[in-house]
C-alpha cells in the first residue's frame, strides 16, 4: 500500500513539473479588428481572421479559459440536438467552449461570414483554421476577448497591436 501511495504522489508531482514546463499559451480576440491571435510565451504564433457577434448579439468581452474541446460537434439549442456533425453544422468541425453561457470558438458552415460581425456572439473561424488552432490549444488556456488594440497591448503585455500586427 505504501508503494501505491508513493507512486501516486510521484505521478502527481511529475504531472505538475510537466505542466510547469509546458509553454504558456493565450488566445486574444480583437473584436473590432475581427482577428484571433495565438500567443506562446509572449510571442505571436498564429493569427486568423474571425467573425464576431453582430450588433444585436455582440461577443462578450473579458477573460475566459478554454473549458472544453470537441471535434465534430453536434449543434444543439435549449438542450436538444438541432444539427448532427457534418457539412450543414453551423459550428463547423471544431468547438472550443469558453465556459460562459454557451459561447465558444468554432468553425462554420458559412465561411463567407468570416471578417464580419455576423454571429450570435461566438467567435467563428474557417474550418481549416479552427482545426489547426484546435490542435494547438488545451483546456485551461486563457482567452481574452478585447474591444480594441489598446486593450490588447495591456493584455499581451506589449505595445504590439493585433489589428495592424507589428
Amino acid at each position: 500500500m505504501q508503494t501505491v501511495k508513493f507512486l501516486a504522489i510521484l505521478f502527481a508531482a511529475s504531472t505538475e513539473i510537466l505542466a510547469e514546463d509546458a509553454p504558456s499559451r493565450r488566445l486574444i480576440v480583437n473584436i473590432a479588428a475581427r482577428k484571433i491571435v495565438l500567443m506562446e510565451d509572449g510571442r505571436v504564433l498564429k493569427m486568423y481572421p474571425v467573425a464576431v457577434g453582430k450588433h444585436s448579439t455582440p461577443s462578450p468581452s473579458g477573460s475566459f479559459r478554454i473549458a472544453s474541446r470537441v471535434a465534430n460537434p453536434t449543434y444543439s439549442q435549449h438542450g436538444r440536438v438541432v444539427v448532427k456533425p457534418g457539412p450543414s453544422n453551423p459550428v463547423g468541425t471544431r468547438w472550443m467552449g469558453l465556459g460562459y453561457k454557451g459561447y465558444g470558438i468554432h468553425g462554420t458552415n458559412h465561411p463567407e461570414s468570416i471578417g464580419h460581425a455576423a454571429s450570435h456572439g461566438c467567435i467563428r473561424m474557417r474550418n481549416q483554421d479552427v482545426e489547426e488552432l484546435f490542435e494547438l490549444v488545451r483546456v485551461g488556456d486563457e482567452v481574452d476577448l478585447v474591444i480594441d488594440d489598446t486593450a490588447i497591448a495591456q493584455v499581451a503585455g506589449s505595445t504590439a497591436t493585433i489589428g495592424g500586427l507589428q
